[in-house]
């Protein structure tokens, strides 16, 4: 079976070495960027064409891909980790179809940055989902789908990695099902479908006036790979990596305490407490080029 691989990010490389080295599919043809201002987690997988003497392409457009595909004979596409959609002409130009990879338990939870959206909102299990790509974004019938479980300690790297392991198995497993004839693909419950939006940058300030809770899953949602959650001190934007939530009474700390104010300040730990919502976090990674004094605000 000839296989057309397309992907850009951590992610597609390691699925592109799983198929290339654990199943007897032969990549033909490789498409990726060289670079992009787009992908966290960007990686070109053009080195790796060039390694093995793989055909490649250097991603500019949709024209210039058909353009190109014109000249290469493969039966099925993979596109794992692509920022874009796959138009349906390009789709159509594989005997068996074009297959696309969503962290998410589709139907549910179709969309953008799904991982991120997961830990955002606190959800105990997402999925890893391999599906026949159509017109729709997420919308076709399942080839592959596995629970993976969120544990409350999971950062976006940690869920990152639990999804990429689960991963590199199913694709190993269908490819080999997609060869044999055998794979039977499931069609999706579009009654059960919601669609999660684009984040922005104004999606990762943290507003202290949230939980505790909250704020403590927006930072591990946004930490490593991605771009991490913020926080305005004296009219300038710092990062916040990691947090972790402490008990009020600890710290002998009030709840008519505004949320915002900084209530203790480690230098021996570059780190500092704040009041939030419902209680108290301490802020223990970020990039403050000078710790907040104690009873200062941040926005």
């Amino acid at each position: 079976m000839k296989v057309l691989f397309i992907g850009c990010v951590e992610f597609s490389y390691q699925l592109l070495k799983t198929v290339h080295e654990q199943t007897e599919a032969e990549i033909v043809g490789i498409v990726s960027k060289e670079h992009s201002t787009f992908n966290a987690d960007f990686k070109s997988l053009i080195p790796f064409a060039i390694e093995n003497n793989i055909p490649y392409l250097n991603f500019l457009n949709n024209e210039q891909l058909s353009e190109w595909l014109s000249c290469l004979e493969y039966d099925v596409i993979y596109c794992f980790g692509w920022s874009h959609l796959l138009p349906l002409n390009i789709i159509k130009t594989a005997k068996l179809g074009a297959i696309g990879y969503h962290p998410a338990l589709l139907p549910e939870n179709r969309g953008r940055h799904p991982i991120i959206w997961a830990l955002a909102l606190g959800l105990e299990k997402t999925g890893s989902t391999f599906f026949f790509m159509d017109e729709g974004a997420d919308s076709g019938d399942i080839v592959s789908q596995v629970k993976v479980r969120i544990e409350k300690h999971d950062t976006a790297m940690d869920l990152y990695k639990k999804l990429m392991d689960v991963a590199k198995k199913q694709v190993i497993q269908f490819t080999k099902e997609l060869m044999q004839g055998s794979l039977t693909p499931i069609p999706q419950d579009h009654q059960k479908a919601n669609y999660w939006r684009k984040r922005t940058k104004q999606d990762g300030l943290i507003d202290w006036r949230m939980t505790s809770e909250s704020i403590y899953n927006l930072v591990r949602a946004l930490s490593e790979p991605y771009v991490g959650a913020h926080c305005c001190y004296n009219d300038h934007d710092y990062k916040i990596w990691k947090v972790s939530i402490e008990d009020m009474n600890k710290f002998n700390v009030k709840q008519n305490i505004e949320p915002g104010k900084v209530i203790k300040v480690f230098q021996n730990k570059n780190s500092f407490i704040v009041k939030t919502g419902d209680g108290i976090i301490e802020v223990l990674q970020h990039e403050f080029k000078n710790l907040p004094k104690e009873g200062e605000y941040l926005i």
